[in-house]
């Protein structure tokens, strides 16, 4: 585990490096047995890093043909493949979500944090996502017009920055309402994502990602409840064409189901003996995510000038292939680097630019 950090910057961060919040929403201390746990004490909370690498791999999958494209249309031709329907049912807008969701899990913790550290923890979380859509829009502009970054930042600014000023049980409601609408509405991605932010928000303030590894059998109960629920919209979804009126609306309810199945999985999964393997399968990509995200678009260009041909007639077998092996790339190098290093790179420097000064990189005695 990275070692602390002689700067004055916050142990709960980012998205990138989210740990147990500074304080409950009352403003009291966590308590762990009795004792007020202080920030400096708090180990991460592992869940979240092992929930981001996931959500990553899934990401890269599904990014895989469409970054090869360079931003351009997949076109399926003839009938959809057995790929082609499982891809729909476990893998496309499944794993946004859970990136969507965790992002407003990290910017609470990172408002809670800092709010004991500098006089005005807004503005730092302003310059933060001032930063993110720097990165987007050069992500963007050179590499792939399916940025994600740059959405990221904008609905931060417009949405989740002035939510601050607003109490949880107001956030909560307009999450909730958020996410009825937009599936109903079309909006899909782009309604999806404010709403998720707000949950990922209301989950913080009201003190569940501080819970989230205390328990087996609620992540059992609700991931239960989601399964069933998705099992018919993933019924449905399968009788429908990409053109059908109704294929949007099944593609958005069933990809909040499976990515909420997803996430109860994988909470019950790390109460049992599999946690050692996922967290050192899942982690060091987790924990290095916006390098990870970034570099897959390289690495995804470069092997499309390797295989040559037209990424719309890449099977799946091709397109799990170069996914694995570049997610393999990324796991190495991931793990070397945070042998020695505290952070990842382009988190490091995020992190920097956040507040101002240069945090430590290298591990310490």
């Amino acid at each position: 585990m990275p070692h602390q950090d002689p700067y004055p910057t916050p142990k709960a961060t980012d998205p990138t490096e989210p740990e147990r919040r500074r304080a409950p929403a009352g403003g009291r201390p966590a308590q762990s047995g009795g004792r007020a746990m202080t920030s400096s004490s708090r180990p991460r909370i592992g869940a979240l890093d092992v929930i981001r690498g996931f959500a990553l791999c899934g990401i890269l999958l599904a990014n895989v043909q469409p970054i090869a494209s360079l931003g351009g249309p997949v076109v399926t031709h003839g009938s959809p493949t057995a790929g082609d329907v499982w891809m729909g049912l476990l893998v496309e807008q499944r794993f946004f979500p859970i990136f969507s969701l965790l992002f407003g899990v990290g910017f609470s913790l990172l408002l809670e944090s800092s709010a004991g550290r500098t006089a005005h923890p807004r503005v730092l979380l302003l310059r933060r996502l001032l930063v993110l859509l720097a990165l987007g829009l050069v992500h963007h502009f050179l590499l792939w017009q399916g940025d994600i970054l740059a959405i990221y930042a904008i609905v931060g600014l417009v949405i989740l920055l002035p939510s601050t000023w607003l109490p949880r049980w107001a956030v909560a409601g307009l999450s909730a309402a958020l996410l009825a609408i937009s599936p109903i509405l079309g909006s899909g991605f782009f309604g999806l994502v404010p709403g998720l932010f707000l949950l990922g928000s209301t989950l913080t303030r009201y003190g569940v990602i501080e819970r989230i590894e205390r328990s087996t059998r609620v992540p059992i109960v609700l991931g239960s409840a989601l399964a069933a629920l998705a099992a018919p919209v993933l019924w449905w979804q399968v009788g429908l064409r990409s053109d059908d009126p109704g294929f949007g609306l099944a593609m958005g309810v069933g990809g909040l189901l499976v990515a909420g199945f997803y996430i109860c999985a994988l909470l019950v999964l790390l109460r049992t003996p599999l946690r050692p393997a996922l967290q050192a399968i899942y982690a060091p990509l987790g924990r290095m995510a916006l390098t990870n995200y970034l570099t897959a678009t390289i690495l995804v260009l470069a092997a499309q000038r390797v295989i040559g041909g037209s990424p719309d007639n890449w099977s799946l077998t091709m397109v799990v292939g170069i996914a694995a092996a570049i997610l393999c790339t990324q796991w190495v190098w991931s793990t070397l680097w945070l042998r020695r290093y505290r952070f990842g790179p382009l988190e490091w420097l995020w992190r920097w630019a956040t507040w101002g000064h240069r945090p430590l990189l290298r591990h310490t005695p």
